[in-house]
């Protein structure tokens, strides 16, 4: 039986306009929230590695006028760790999530976990480590000169191209160029390892400040780390970002190499390697 065409009054259909609105008010109320924590996507990150020096020995020391110069210009945490002593299980937990299980500097190693490089290629971006007096392209030496491989940790996973491992003089003047992200890792004179902090800042100014320059107006970002303090068990390090997305002051949460690891990954949508799963992301600097 045909059952007769109803017929709705303009007050009813109003009301279900309305009641439908009030339905769907708390989902929109959402969404600010949600946009205010989304992640910016920087069109290259440049990671420079230091070595050896606490927080208290880098921020606010005389020696030091160029980094503490990109402490103030960007987010400089004051709670960040190292993972461990002494130097080479944190440039594999920075770029792993994983010590694997490396207690020493010793060298050869070779492992083929997840790892950050191997994540962006899968997901068709691109690395590159530059490392100030590396031979030649992909050498595999433990040493050369002021050149040490147990800080440069791409050169111990059979995962990645041997192409990725450059020397420094590769560096391109072209900032554009550049891939996803890059390490750029100074020799054990520039470093802080064998030279003074004096030696490593002007490095780091005659280097990389044109890049910092580029970065401000072409969205892209530097991230500058120790891998641990001067043998502490507190093992606290500067760690500074700097760039055109980065909201500038002191921030007090605490992180570690995991921490920056994840935030690298979730900048860029790439699944977590190791303990950077567990890790938190670092969402208060980006404006």
């Amino acid at each position: 039986m045909l059952l007769p065409k109803r017929k709705f009054s303009c007050p009813f259909v109003l009301n279900v306009v309305l009641l439908a609105l009030a339905c769907a008010a708390p989902l929109l109320a959402a969404a600010p929230t949600a946009f205010a924590q989304t992640l910016p996507l920087p069109a290259h990150v440049v990671v420079v590695l230091e070595e050896n020096h606490a927080y208290s020995q880098i921020i606010g020391s005389s020696e030091a006028p160029y980094i503490n110069s990109l402490a103030a210009e960007g987010a400089s945490f004051t709670n960040s760790h190292g993972i461990a002593h002494p130097s080479q299980p944190n440039y594999l937990a920075l770029f792993s999530g994983s010590t694997q299980g490396v207690t020493s500097d010793a060298c050869p190693n070779m492992f083929s976990a997840p790892n950050l490089a191997s994540e962006l290629i899968a997901a068709s971006k691109t690395f590159t480590g530059f490392s100030e007096g590396l031979p030649f392209v992909g050498a595999e030496v433990c040493s050369s000169g002021k050149y040490a491989r147990k800080h440069v940790p791409w050169t111990d996973f059979s995962n990645l191209p041997s192409t990725d491992n450059q020397p420094f003089t590769s560096f391109p003047t072209n900032f554009a160029t550049l891939p996803t992200i890059s390490w750029v890792i100074p020799d054990l004179l520039h470093d802080m390892h064998d030279g003074t902090i004096q030696q490593a800042d002007s490095w780091l100014q005659t280097n990389l400040a044109a890049y910092v320059a580029w970065a401000r107006t072409h969205n892209s970002l530097l991230i500058i780390t120790w891998d641990e303090d001067n043998d502490t068990r507190a093992n606290q390090i500067p760690t500074i970002f700097v760039g055109s997305m980065v909201k500038s002051g002191n921030y007090s949460e605490q992180i570690d190499h995991y921490s920056v690891l994840r935030t690298l990954e979730a900048l860029y949508g790439l699944p977590y390697a190791g303990r950077s799963a567990s890790a938190t992301t670092i969402t208060d600097v980006w404006q």
